[in-house]
């Protein structure tokens, strides 16, 4: 059973940075690209950022410059730092996974088909 496990929201304010973990389980993580999208309160989810199976990484506009999304082999796990934080990064977060070996843009993120439960993080003014 493919299990996606998101951690370590929480609240910051703004400028400062957060650290996201994926920690996946039941399947072989080597073959699948591995993203991340939010979720703002009355707002569509977006997909933010990506990593192949291999090292390609994609980052929307949003995000650029601000996020970094790395993984280690040795843990399953994928993380997401996130820096310089604003308000508008307020959001549920979500990490997903789909087979394959390109890195996901924000739309095909969003149609990747496994899904963990989101963390929450708070980014105050």
């Amino acid at each position: 059973e493919v299990q996606l496990q998101a951690s370590g929201g929480g609240e910051v304010q703004a400028g400062g940075s957060l650290r996201l973990s994926c920690a996946a389980s039941g399947f072989t993580f080597n073959d699948y690209a591995i993203g991340w999208a939010r979720q703002a309160p009355g707002k569509s989810r977006e997909g933010v950022a990506s990593i192949s199976s291999g090292k390609d990484t994609y980052y929307a506009d949003s995000v650029k410059g601000r996020f970094t999304i790395s993984k280690d082999r040795a843990k399953n796990t994928v993380y997401l730092q996130m820096d310089s934080l604003k308000p508008e990064d307020t959001a549920v977060y979500y990490c997903a996974s789909d087979i394959g070996v390109g890195a996901p843009s924000s739309a095909a993120i969003l149609g990747m088909d496994y899904w963990g439960k989101g963390t929450l993080v708070t980014v105050s003014s």
